[in-house]
């Protein structure tokens, strides 16, 4: 995110089994210290439709190769990089690679069915490892043993276009900070005429769910409760969140009426600059400019309206549990050159800018102390967007109680995406009814474990 890069990769069948045992084929044990150096398979490489990310992973291979000549890194692309379709199927049957991608929320499932390696011992070697946030490090360690190295975090916040705020007689630097203002907000874009969407929220492919436990969040709500063992959906929280889209869906017509929508449908709303707000990550922002039609000038983020909660998630690199103490090594002096240090690999943000990808962008802070300073430091030098843009993202998120997604979260986002569709494409749905169902069902995907 080298010439070298897929020299000994496999040839992969089409159908997923026969995929599956082509990968084994050429999996870790096999060569794992080829011509006396330690090789080891790391995922998530670009794929080559994504050129210029794809050059540079390329370029860090090579680089990161010429500083360590007894290590071989041999890079495998993937789009998304974690498929759950073939996970879990990938984990069972021991093909992962040596380091590789995953979510926040697949950490305990990965250790839960002992196919992550215990870095515990190694990690003290790596270098800035003890500068990543703690809460993140909490995420990969596990009854006090770790087993992954944070790459990413996100939280959610509401972007908006500013310039139809302004047309609509909205102050673009004052953006809405509760619902109840979300609400009228929505409306008066909705009334610039036909074809404008004051409002949109996705319901279909359980990103609907995922946007109801972010907006559940934002009330001070839970999808789960802290036990992990019962729902919390039938509760105010969950009934204020339908109940406000149903009311801009039906009542203020600001959400437009086509429904169903998904991440893709509302990014294109937003680039065309005939949507005024949707929840989003900071990583939409250079999405909608670089393939959207977006402007980064008419672009705003501001935190979670509700002032209560915020969803937050990331990404990081676990460790094949056939992986050796070698290649454990290896990994950790690869995850450290690309993605843990400024100025370095996936933080090299003078070549990022150079390449004309956005630099400046409000993402969550990875590091603090003197890791941390570096890296702001670097991203101010280089910055090529309209940084007071996000301020109000970056100043109010701090203030939010940050939460991460629930257990079994693609399970109940698809219970949820149920509810959500409803009230946005049936004047009569029943919320109540709903949220009971709804409740009924999560408690029963909770309690299959």
């Amino acid at each position: 995110m080298s010439s070298s890069g897929f020299r000994r990769t496999c040839t992969t069948a089409i159908a997923t089994v026969l995929a599956l045992t082509g990968l084994a084929a050429c999996g870790s044990d096999d060569d794992s210290s080829a011509g006396g150096k330690t090789r080891i398979t790391v995922n998530c490489m670009p794929p080559k439709s994504a050129k210029i990310d794809r050059q540079s992973f390329e370029d860090d291979m090579k680089a990161f190769e010429k500083a360590n000549p007894d290590i071989d890194v041999v890079g495998r692309d993937a789009f998304p990089c974690q498929d759950p379709k073939t996970f879990d199927a990938k984990l069972a049957g021991g093909q992962m690679e040596d380091v590789f991608y995953t979510y926040f929320t697949d950490a305990g499932h990965v250790v839960d069915i002992n196919q992550a390696a215990d870095i515990t011992s190694y990690v003290k070697d790596m270098k800035g490892y003890g500068d990543i946030q703690q809460s993140l490090r909490d995420v990969y360690t596990v009854d006090g043993k770790v087993y992954g190295i944070p790459r990413t975090n996100y939280s959610m916040g509401l972007l908006y276009n500013k310039k139809l705020f302004q047309q609509a007689g909205l102050d673009p630097d004052s953006p809405p900070a509760t619902w109840e203002e979300v609400r009228a907000a929505a409306k008066k874009i909705a009334g610039l005429g036909k074809g404008y969407v004051g409002y949109a929220d996705y319901s279909a492919q359980n990103q609907g769910g995922w946007h109801f436990t972010a907006e559940m969040y934002s009330q001070g709500g839970d999808v789960v409760a802290e036990d992990g063992r019962t729902a919390k959906v039938d509760s105010p929280e969950g009934r204020a969140v339908l109940q406000n889209l149903k009311d801009m869906r039906w009542n203020d017509d600001s959400m437009g009426s086509k429904q169903l929508l998904i991440l893709n449908d509302v990014q294109q709303m937003m680039g065309s600059g005939k949507l005024g707000m949707y929840l989003s990550a900071p990583d939409n922002v250079p999405i909608l400019v670089k393939e959207k039609g977006g402007r980064y000038e008419d672009l705003g983020l501001a935190p979670m309206p509700g002032g209560k909660g915020t969803l937050i998630g990331g990404d990081g690199y676990m460790f094949s549990k056939k992986a050796s103490p070698a290649q454990i090594r290896a990994g950790l002096k690869w995850l450290a050159f690309e993605t843990n240090t400024p100025g370095s690999g996936l933080n090299d943000w003078k070549r990022a800018a150079d390449l004309k990808a956005p630099v400046g962008l409000p993402e969550p802070r990875l590091w603090t102390g003197a890791t941390d300073a570096e890296d702001q430091k670097l991203k101010k030098l280089h910055a090529n967007v309209p940084v007071g843009n996000y301020q109000a993202f970056l100043d109010g998120s701090q203030q939010l109680t940050a939460k991460l997604e629930p257990p079994k979260a693609q399970q109940i986002y698809s219970v949820l995406d149920g509810a959500v569709s409803a009230v946005l494409t049936r004047k009569d749905a029943d919320i109540d009814k709903l949220l009971k169902e709804a409740q009924t069902k999560i408690d029963g995907i909770l309690a299959r474990g």
